[in-house]
């Protein structure tokens, strides 16, 4: 369900943290997911909707954000660039922390996820073995999903249903990517029955504004382009012949893909997870964002597939603080396609041309991106 269908929220009590959401492997959706589609609608959508409507009702939010209070409109041109007016998340966000380092240490005295309020918690997730469904553990599999993950509401939406994903919240990690914390990415677009729901990570250095382990998710009912562009693969071994890089499309990015199994999964984070840690050592920031997506190919056996989900990273050189001449800065949302805006006047004015000049201002420059690649290519899977 869009936006612009839900009621409008009225003042209500106090929520409560809801009651554990516990899945297992056959709550994992792998087929019948299509945009014009009418699955039903999943446990984890039922669920997440439900509580993020009730901290909306109940004033948890800094700005109500619900039906038209945020308009949107596509921008006229080739690549379906979605714009949405935004003034109030500009204005009224928690003030970023300083960054200076894409490999920064986590810091306790600055502002973490383990300081939010009860009333900002949606559930926790856990994942459970069913015997009965074959939940089997597979060989590097899922052993690091054995802790419980939380759901948290972000108190400055971007869209319908944005939430913050804590894979790991207790140990107190910075904000770079461990193997948990993409299976749980995985898994929990893979429990969403609705191709709209996506989720993002943002690097230091890549405009992430608090410096502990977290992604977004939040639903855009908007079709990405980035989500069924051409592919091709890097090279003929190692995380090459696994990693494919964006053909045609205005961003210079590169693909990893899973059909849900567990140990595709398994697979497809041990390859993001290589060349997150190559990004690292090179002190290059990046962009990830999960969604579903149709298989890679120059040709896409598949092309309306929603099946399985890609995995797309964007490589790029660090930056640290934001430019405030700039109608949006470029995080994962804007790489994907998706512009909030922070004035009127950007809004109103904001072209494709204009936009994709600022996405391409941020991107690694493509003699820089083509040796990263040859270099990636030549990985070893873990």
């Amino acid at each position: 369900m869009g936006e612009e269908e839900q009621e409008r929220p009225g003042p209500g009590p106090e929520p409560e943290p809801e009651a554990a959401f516990v899945y297992t492997e056959r709550d994992l959706l792998r087929s019948g997911i299509r945009w014009d589609g009418a699955r039903p609608e999943s446990r984890l959508d039922k669920a997440l909707r439900s509580a993020w409507e009730r901290r909306m009702r109940a004033g948890c939010f800094r700005y109500r954000l619900w039906g038209p209070e945020l308009p949107v409109r596509e921008l006229p041109g080739r690549c379906r660039l979605l714009a949405q007016l935004n003034v109030r998340r500009a204005t009224e966000r928690r003030k970023p922390q300083e960054i200076l380092s894409v490999r920064q240490p986590f810091d306790p005295q600055r502002f973490n996820f383990s300081r939010v309020p009860r009333r900002e918690l949606l559930f926790r997730l856990r994942r459970s073995r069913s015997p009965e469904a074959g939940d089997a553990e597979p060989a590097g599999g899922d052993s690091d999903l054995g802790a419980e993950a939380l759901l948290i509401i972000n108190v400055s939406p971007l869209a319908y249903g944005h939430v913050l994903l804590l894979p790991e919240p207790e140990l107190l990690l910075p904000q770079a990517q461990t193997r948990a914390a993409v299976l749980r990415a995985l898994e929990l677009v893979f429990l969403s029955s609705e191709p709209a729901f996506r989720v993002g990570f943002n690097s230091l250095g890549a405009f992430a504004s608090v410096n502990h382990l977290h992604l977004h998710g939040f639903y855009l009912p908007h079709r990405l382009q980035v989500e069924s562009v051409p592919t091709e693969p890097l090279g003929e071994a190692g995380v090459g012949a696994r990693l494919h890089r964006l053909c045609g499309h205005y961003t210079r990015g590169l693909v990893l893909y899973s059909d849900g199994r567990a140990r595709d999964r398994a697979q497809a984070a041990d390859a993001l997870l290589a060349v997150s840690d190559l990004l690292l050592r090179r002190s290059l920031a990046h962009n990830l964002l999960v969604s579903r997506g149709c298989p890679l190919g120059r040709r896409p056996p598949e092309p309306e597939s929603r099946d399985g989900v890609r995995l797309i990273v964007w490589p790029r050189t660090p930056c640290f603080g934001a430019k405030d001449e700039s109608a949006f800065n470029v995080a994962v949302c804007e790489l994907a396609g998706f512009l909030p805006v922070k004035t009127a006047r950007h809004f109103e004015s904001l072209t494709e041309e204009s936009a994709l000049r600022t996405i391409g201002e941020q991107q690694l420059p493509a003699e820089h991106f083509s040796r990263l690649c040859a270099e990636i290519a030549a990985l070893p899977l873990p």
